[in-house]
């Protein structure tokens, strides 16, 4: 399966999700920002990522965080909605 299709596989899983968010929930998740010392240390490691200076452990754990920045930003995305929705019913 592609890049793509996990994607779009992960964000109609999520769907569901997004529906049993109250607003004061969505809020909090479009809100959500990491920490100021992880973020610090997710740019070190971007840093580094495009110098090709990661050892394999830090290869293995960059990959593991953009997956979740990704799973996070698709479910800020489906709180957006569901609040854009909420303020148009």
């Amino acid at each position: 399966m592609s890049t793509q299709q996990s994607s779009q596989v992960l964000d109609r899983l999520l769907d569901p999700v997004a529906e049993c968010l109250t607003p004061e929930v969505a809020r909090a998740l479009v809100n959500l920002r990491a920490q100021p010392d992880v973020q610090a240390h997710i740019d070190e490691l971007a840093e580094r990522c495009n110098e090709g200076a990661l050892t394999p452990v830090e290869q293995a754990e960059y990959r593991d965080i953009v997956e979740a920045i990704d799973f996070i930003s698709i479910l800020q995305a489906k709180a957006r909605a569901r609040l854009a929705r909420a303020t148009h019913t």
